[in-house]
């Protein structure tokens, strides 16, 4: 069991039919949660109904809210999620709102400093005050995992560079990384050469890739690793990819073998995918079902 922070946004996804809870750092940190990991949420929610519906939430699921903090200007987080036939998602996302303006107090620093893992995200640095919070807590953090999460306008190639330079741990999806490698000059279309070029680019120990419904590759200590996927009928995809980085954090940390650890987070994905929204409950005999076909 492992004590985590997950630090960055949280907010509610508003779909053509409903609302729910999310932002990718509350949904890891849920996920992290359910695994047995001591989880604790940094981020900061508006002084209304929906940031108390957060608290709410996030408290129910056992995560720690020491660190998120209450603003009295600016608005709780949204998101206006817009569903293609596939279930794919696209994102409009508020701003400014709360979780732009993480401020840092002793009291984040000892949550941090405290912490065997540290978890972020590209998005919380679009607002230079969350942005200025994060660096400050990079060099308190012991082992860093960045979840790179490309919104169109926010993020900027100076700024990843910086936060993937400060990773032990680098997470992105297939795209992000062929398009992040080519801003900084690789020729090549292939993911294995992209990976292996972010490695040496960024100096991080290791690197997760996923591709959506055709799995996922590991690179760790030069060796690479594969999973295929699972067949599910997708529902929606919100949320998939942080429960599979959530899941394989866990079993590295846990030190499962690589191999395993892999096929053990592609699973979640797949059952993420399967459901409903971003956190749906998950019982490990439907990991092992899954696993086994």
């Amino acid at each position: 069991m492992a004590n985590i922070t997950s630090f960055g946004e949280v907010l509610w996804d508003v779909f053509p039919t409903m609302k729910k809870i999310g932002g990718a750092p509350l949904n890891v940190a849920v996920r992290l949660q359910s695994f047995g990991n001591n989880v604790s949420m940094i981020s900061r929610i508006g002084e209304d109904e929906n940031g108390e519906e957060i608290v709410k939430f996030i408290k129910s699921k056992g995560v720690n809210v020491d660190g998120v903090q209450v603003d009295s200007t600016h608005k709780t987080g949204k998101v206006k999620v817009i569903l293609d036939e596939t279930g794919s998602a696209s994102y409009d996302i508020m701003f400014p709102r709360a979780w732009d303006k993480i401020e840092l107090n002793d009291q984040v620093k000892a949550i941090v400093s405290n912490g065997d893992a540290f978890v972020f995200g590209s998005l919380i640095a679009r607002d230079d005050v969350s942005r200025e919070t994060l660096y400050a807590l990079l060099k308190l953090a012991k082992y860093k995992i960045f979840d790179v999460n490309l919104r169109q306008p926010y993020y900027t190639a100076e700024v990843l560079k910086y936060l993937m330079s400060q990773a032990d741990f680098v997470k992105f999806n297939d795209d992000e990384i062929l398009e992040i490698a080519s801003d900084l000059g690789l020729k090549s279309n292939v993911l294995e050469d992209a990976i292996e070029f972010m490695a040496k680019e960024t100096q991080a120990k290791t690197i997760c890739v996923t591709k959506g419904g055709k799995g996922a590759i590991l690179y760790l200590d030069n060796t690479f690793y594969y999973n295929d996927g699972y067949k599910v009928t997708v529902v929606d995809t919100v949320g998939a990819g942080d429960s599979f980085l959530a899941s394989i954090i866990t079993q590295l940390l846990n030190k499962t073998a690589p191999q395993d650890a892999l096929n053990f987070a592609c699973a979640v994905g797949a059952i993420v995918a399967s459901s409903e929204g971003a956190n749906p409950e998950i019982k490990q005999t439907d990991i092992e079902r899954m696993i086994s076909g």
